[in-house]
């Protein structure tokens, strides 16, 4: 998001294709990378402004397409409560989360033994979000290496979550 936020007339673009495809079927617009409430607030107020932009050229969007929040980073994780409200469904991004929390590169083989999605300051912090999820009644979905993790179902399913989003290759047969 920090990207797009410096290009804003690119992502004017972006969210307008998106704003206009929505139209035509189920869409949602997920927002990644947040860490900063002013990054959700800009982002909040530049989809505003695509939908202005559609509004007065009269093309047809969905003006309630819902808005969503990819928590992967471990700031968001922990500031969660000052703005979860503003969206409508979250997905935690497992792969990044742990990466990040951990300090680690999965892609660096010097460190990448140290990549685990059970050491505890991941699952403290996945539980929290998923409780702070559960307690504003907005959904949240897990992604990444976690939720195709036949063995973490359990624990996931434990912690309350009922939403998981992985490739199909990991589905069960």
């Amino acid at each position: 998001i920090r990207w797009s936020l410096t290009e804003p007339e690119i992502f004017l673009t972006q969210l307008r294709a998106i704003l206009r495809a929505s139209a035509y079927g189920q869409a949602r617009i997920m927002i990644p990378m947040l860490a900063h409430v002013k990054e959700i607030d800009e982002t909040l107020r530049l989809i505003e402004k695509a939908k202005q932009q559609l509004h007065q050229r009269g093309q047809s969007f969905n003006p309630n397409i819902q808005v969503g929040a990819m928590i992967e980073i471990p700031a968001a994780a922990l500031v969660l409560p000052l703005f979860i409200n503003r969206f409508d469904f979250l997905s935690i991004g497992t792969n990044d989360l742990i990466q990040y929390t951990l300090g680690i590169d999965r892609a660096d083989n010097a460190v990448a033994h140290l990549y685990d999605p059970l050491h505890p300051a991941i699952l403290k912090l996945i539980y929290d979000i998923i409780q702070a999820a559960i307690k504003e009644n907005i959904p949240v979905s897990v992604c990444g290496e976690m939720a195709g993790d036949s063995q973490l179902t359990r624990l996931l399913l434990a912690m309350g979550l009922t939403d998981f989003s992985m490739h199909s290759s990991q589905l069960l047969t």
